[in-house]
């Protein structure tokens, strides 16, 4: 559990009176609260033996806003206090003090809680976490005389937020989040290659620090970088392709989930804007977000406007049948919030969000899938990408991936990368496999400058005719 819980209408502020300065900031308001938050986080990197980085952070404040149509008043400070909000408030006024509305409806109640409301940064102390790092570092480098370079990190933090709404309403939440993650450089020849894999989620990190959980991972990680000392150059060309479960849905979330947020179709500017029942990918293919999926990654009890989190279904065997959404974009497009009010820290106002974005599995076996590529490739891992919301354009680069020719899988390749657009590539999926998985907990996502946790997933997946960028064939 938390000790010392932050109680800000106990220590920094009377309720009463910040209730009355919220009032009053959204008299005529469509919308609007007043966000407290607190937030506690360490990062350990221990790289070629020695501790690198050692980082504590600790901040606190809050975020005043009031909505009136589409313009919105924000305006936050790292001190909690009586003056500090009211300052706030004559800013948050200069943009909405000429509504005119009534207040919308405050979100539902829900006792529901996705994770334990604990502390990872108070669980173990300082030199047991650096303990730990060595033993990942020795680890791996008695496993293969070729590694050169160990780099491991653990990451935990605790997050905790009150809500109050102009009715006088009070939601609040503790968000944990731990991680482990082990990079490794491997040399043969003079040639150098790297692997990495780690994961963790809103839990204890006393699960992600026994040799059960961070020596499956230190041998993913070498046996990415040994795979990739043997790789040859990838091919070039338009060809089949089958993604791995999992963490591949990066792709999923990039090319079609951020296409998927209420603002860029309220606004008219994603690919999917206007297409709301119709079919925009291959029959068979559902596409689901969902924030209430225990102790991953990208899960919320609430959002960061106080709605609960919701599984929300966004293509239905191939049909468009929904969006992400916030309080204010909903209002304006006239449906429900769906539980994707989601902001970096009090210092942003909320926006649509992904948390846990993912696609069902089908019917077929991975064997299956890989039985129908004749020429292509098997891409199980992938690093990064560039997507353009507008039209669905992305490019993403291989971290592993195999020629396949003929349903046999061959060789490992090297610089390859994946074009296309993710609204054609729905429409391209020939195959989904039994196998669905999450990704074990890695995926932070970027969208106007914030970011949040955010986690993925997919079955393996067959997709015909996308651009490989390589070496040539």
């Amino acid at each position: 559990m938390v000790k010392n819980k932050f109680l800000p209408f106990e220590t920094h502020i009377d309720k009463e009176t910040a209730l009355d300065i919220l009032q009053n900031t959204t008299k005529g308001a469509d919308d609007g609260e007043l966000f407290f938050e607190r937030r506690r986080s360490e990062t350990l990197g221990l790289d070629d033996g020695r501790l690198k980085t050692a980082n504590f952070d600790a901040s606190e404040g809050f975020g005043l806003r009031a909505v009136c149509g589409e313009v919105t008043g924000y305006a936050h400070s790292t001190e909690i206090s009586e003056a500090a909000v009211r300052r706030a408030q004559s800013t948050v006024q200069l943009a909405t003090h000429n509504g005119v509305a009534q207040l919308a409806q405050p979100p539902a109640r829900s006792n529901t809680h996705y994770y334990a409301p604990i502390d990872p940064t108070d669980e173990i102390s300082f030199s047991a976490k650096v303990d730990v790092l060595k033993e990942i570092d020795d680890y791996v480098r008695s496993l293969d005389a070729r590694v050169v370079q160990v780099t491991a990190m653990i990451a935990v933090s605790v997050q905790e937020v009150t809500i109050l709404r102009p009715e006088g309403g009070e939601w609040s939440d503790i968000r944990p989040m731990s991680r482990v993650n082990i990079s490794v450089i491997v040399e043969e020849n003079g040639r150098r290659e790297s692997g990495s894999a780690g994961g963790g989620g809103r839990q204890s990190i006393l699960g992600h620090i026994t040799e059960d959980d961070w020596k499956p991972k230190a041998r993913e990680a070498l046996r990415i970088a040994i795979v990739n000392l043997s790789a040859e150059p990838a091919p070039a060309g338009v060809m089949d392709i089958v993604l791995g479960p999992g963490w591949p849905g990066i792709l999923l979330h990039e090319a079609v989930g951020h296409g998927l947020e209420g603002d860029f179709n309220r606004k008219g500017s994603s690919a999917f804007s206007g297409l709301l029942g119709k079919q925009v990918a291959a029959k068979g293919v559902t596409v689901l977000d969902d924030g209430t999926l225990p102790n991953k990654r990208g899960s919320i009890s609430i959002d960061d406007e106080g709605t609960p989190s919701q599984k929300n279904v966004l293509i239905e065997d191939g049909v468009l049948v929904g969006y992400m959404q916030d309080r204010t974009n909903a209002r304006l497009m006239g449906v429900a919030p769906t539980g994707n009010g989601r902001r970096e820290s009090f210092a942003h106002a909320p926006m649509p969000r992904m948390t846990n974005t993912y696609m069902l599995g089908g019917d077929a076996t991975p064997a299956d899938l890989l039985a129908d590529l004749k020429d292509g490739i098997y891409a199980v891992g992938f690093g990064g990408g560039q997507v353009d919301i507008t039209n669905g354009k992305f490019v993403f680069s291989c971290t592993e991936a195999y020629r396949v020719e003929n349903g046999k899988v061959g060789a490992a390749i090297k610089g390859a990368t994946l074009i296309g657009d993710g609204a054609t590539a729905l429409k391209h999926i020939r195959g989904l496999a039994n196998d669905m998985q999450l990704d074990p907990g890695m995926g932070t996502c970027g969208k106007a400058g914030q970011w949040v946790p955010v986690g993925v997933g997919q079955p393996s997946v067959l997709i015909g005719g996308l651009t490989i960028g390589g070496a040539g064939r």
